[in-house]
């Protein structure tokens, strides 16, 4: 048996009349760009994720350096976030002209560490941007309990945790704005690039809007601006899919605890942990090898026998060559937790249309590593 990582194809078939109906609306509509698919989506999106409004933008990338600028983060100012997330995290404080800080994550979580941020703060100190990194939020109350002691913003990268929930709170209460990606191995994804940017400011929604088309709000009036819009064809593609979403969504987690249960003898290996309450959305499914020099061997042993497993990130943010790149950049801290998890990551196949048989084959090649290197 082969298992794949990505279910694309398989989940494209199960509703593929869904798709194809809304992608041949927008075709034979002729408004491809900005159109009446795009706002009909954004009102669906704000209206599942629950916020005021939600704006439809050209990647996850843009989503949060377009966020930072409507909120006035740029040159001189510093964004506090973790080093094990992935690049485009950092690359978007760049791109918006701020400086990076980055602190440890949680050992268990490994989302940032509340308990570093404060450390990493000064008078420079603009946002923080916590990652629900894997599908796990971070600690969301206690970071906005950082940011209002200090008065900074919050942007949550929610580029892997749609769908998630803490046990007390909802993505969105307690920042300024949740940033979220559509690339298509998302769990929800698109057949392209796009993102999206929920808040509940209203301001930000007016200036996002201008932003992300050249700086216009009516036609032939423009002030600075960039062009990152998401195009009607693939709002109509995550129109179909979203209605589908908390169904996928119970898929996964279903597949996380059968990982679970299968591999909770093993030796070798930690297995993910879901802090008590949250609903953890598994967009990845993430084992470590409690020796970080077995991953390559370990990873290389599931490729031979049939599991396409993959690194996510197996090179922290400070560990990419040329860092730091002549932007700026700060480590605040060890960063030892971080480091552990890149070097010891491994992602086994996690999508919501796997079959049972599928898992049970992964569970027992990674038994099968386990008892040779436990």
């Amino acid at each position: 048996m082969n298992v794949g990582f990505y279910g694309h194809v398989r989940q494209y078939m199960n509703i593929k009349e869904e798709i194809d109906a809304n992608i041949e609306r927008v075709l034979m509509s002729g408004n491809y760009v900005q159109g009446p698919v795009l706002a009909e989506f954004e009102e669906q999106a704000k209206a599942y994720f629950g916020t005021d409004y939600a704006i439809g933008v050209g990647n996850g990338t843009d989503a949060i350096w377009l966020s930072m600028m409507a909120l006035g983060v740029g040159p001189g100012d510093e964004v506090i976030t973790h080093a094990n997330t992935f690049y485009a995290t950092a690359e978007a404080a760049w791109i918006a002209g701020a400086k990076v800080v980055l602190v440890d994550c949680d050992p268990k979580t490994k989302c940032i560490d509340p308990a570093k941020i404060e450390a990493a703060i000064t008078d420079k100190t603009k946002c923080i941007i916590p990652v629900h990194l894997y599908g796990q939020c971070a600690d969301m109350p206690a970071i906005k309990a950082i940011a209002d002691k200090h008065g900074l913003f919050v942007i949550e990268d929610n580029a892997q945790g749609i769908d998630g929930a803490g046990d007390t709170f909802k993505q969105g209460e307690y920042s300024d704005a949740v940033t979220v990606s559509f690339i298509i191995q998302k769990n929800l994804g698109c057949f392209g690039d796009g993102g999206m940017v929920f808040t509940n400011r209203k301001e930000l929604d007016e200036k996002i809007r201008k932003l992300r088309n050249h700086g216009s709000a009516a036609r032939d009036h423009h002030s600075f601006g960039f062009n990152s819009r998401l195009d009607d064809i693939q709002a109509g593609v995550l129109s179909a899919k979203m209605k589908h979403i908390t169904e996928w969504t119970d898929q996964r987690i279903g597949w996380a605890k059968r990982y679970d249960e299968g591999l909770k003898d093993t030796k070798a290996i930690d297995l993910p942990y879901c802090t008590p309450g949250y609903r953890h959305v598994y967009h990845l499914y993430v084992i470590e090898t409690k020796d970080p020099a077995k991953r390559s061997e370990m990873l290389a042993f599931l490729k031979a026998n049939g599991v396409d497993a993959k690194t996510h990130y197996s090179i922290a943010i400070h560990q990419q060559d040329g860092y730091p790149w002549g932007k700026e950049c700060e480590i605040c801290g060890s960063l030892e937790n971080a480091e552990k998890n890149a070097a010891s990551c491994i992602s086994l196949p996690m999508f919501p249309e796997l079959t049972a048989d599928e898992v049970d084959f992964v569970i027992e090649k990674v038994k099968e590593w386990d008892a040779a290197n436990a």
